[in-house]
């Protein structure tokens, strides 16, 4: 074989598939439909298959008893992944952690990069080497990006390839950056926005801040909350995927603040609240790239963002002219005055909007399919001048 055939049989592992888990798990819905799409064949090997998601593949389910613990979970997953995926299949594409995947895309930050590299206490570290949890995650990922050919590992952010040149000693280049897309979706007006309010059941008047996450806490929640004490009562926020820990959080927060914030539990629908809003906050603690945010954009909302690390997705933006960046997610203050700016200033909003366009281009999930397209053709080839075929 000297090139991809024009129909690949792809094995797409994760561990939840559907687009209301989680950024990392959004992605592979896209991406999985854009290449079903392109006339590829995708089975899905995954614990769980959302009932409402729209993208209906043939599916095997993973399941593991919920008796074990969380690593030894992880660990039997991958095995049983590796033994379902070994024959069959042109391409393996894996999101989890392991050894059978022929691309490996990392979305999170690298498990050796957080206990090898950033700065761990002498007890915590010296725990880290007897720890059968921490172990097992350690060899799992050391497996998984192991160089051989017909093999890749993809970082879905820049800040990720990083992280993976610190801790395992290798060139940055060994780690491509496909960072994820986003779908075009029709400009809002304002009467569709007003309309999308009343079938929601949010207030009609007021500017309405949206933060969509499967925990709030970590994308920055409290910072949020902490801004709207400072800012005018007709400012609103609204949380979708608000979970236990959230609502006890807003349940603390001052009455004046509680009072002016709507949640939402999890849902595979979000397009209609994106719709609803009129800015997006992402004060986020932790993420790697940040897809909420680009989904955003893609509704036209003006965004304001974590600087890198907290947030990767800031490393592919401008500051001031594609979204508003803040110096530190805890930074309470700021975030209240950069939504104060954009509740007041109509040309910074025009601005944005304009900016988002190129991010947005940048951003396409088609440009997204063709580079993982390119990088299966570069694996089979290099799989079938290997003496023995897949690793």
């Amino acid at each position: 074989m000297s090139a991809a055939p024009d129909s690949l049989s792809i094995a797409f592992v994760v561990d939840r598939f559907g687009s209301r888990f989680g950024g990392a798990e959004a992605y592979g819905v896209a991406l999985m439909r854009e290449l079903v799409a392109a006339g590829h064949r995708v089975t899905v090997f995954a614990r769980e298959y959302d009932p409402a998601c729209e993208l209906r593949l043939p599916f095997h389910a993973i399941r593991l008893s919920r008796r074990w613990p969380s690593w030894v979970r992880v660990w039997l997953f991958a095995r049983r992944a590796a033994r379902l995926t070994r024959q069959g299949f042109d391409i393996v594409h894996s999101h989890m952690n392991g050894w059978c995947g022929d691309v490996e895309v990392i979305h999170v930050t690298p498990v050796r990069y957080r206990w090898r590299v950033q700065p761990v206490g002498a007890v915590k570290r010296l725990f880290s080497y007897i720890s059968p949890r921490v172990q097992t995650y350690l060899g799992l990922e050391a497996r998984r990006v192991h160089a051989r050919p017909g093999h890749r590992v993809v970082a879905v952010s820049h800040l990720i390839a990083h992280q993976l040149e610190q801790a395992y000693r290798r060139p940055v280049a060994d780690f491509p950056v496909i960072a994820p897309g986003v779908a075009a979706v029709p400009a809002v007006s304002a009467g569709q926005r007003q309309r999308r309010r009343a079938e929601l059941g949010l207030p009609a008047h007021g500017t309405l801040c949206l933060l969509v996450a499967r925990n709030p806490m970590r994308k920055g929640l409290p910072t949020v909350l902490d801004a709207l004490t400072t800012l005018p009562d007709d400012v609103l926020l609204l949380v979708v995927g608000a979970n236990a820990a959230a609502r006890d959080c807003v349940a603390q927060a001052p009455e004046a603040v509680r009072r002016r914030v709507h949640l939402v539990a999890e849902t595979s629908h979000v397009a209609p609240y994106y719709q609803a809003a009129d800015l997006y906050v992402h004060p986020t603690l932790n993420d790697s790239f940040g897809m909420a945010p680009l989904e955003a954009m893609s509704f036209g909302l003006p965004v304001v963002l974590s600087p890198a690390p907290w947030c990767g997705f800031a490393q592919y933006v401008q500051d001031g002219d594609e979204a508003l960046v803040i110096s530190h997610p805890e930074r309470a203050d700021e975030l209240a005055a950069a939504v104060a700016r954009l509740c007041s200033d109509e040309a910074l909003r025009v601005h944005l909007r304009q900016g988002m366009r190129q991010v947005l281009a940048r951003h396409a999930w088609p440009e997204v399919a063709r580079r993982y397209l390119a990088l299966y053709d570069e694996v089979l080839r290099e799989r079938c001048a290997a003496p023995h075929g897949r690793a």
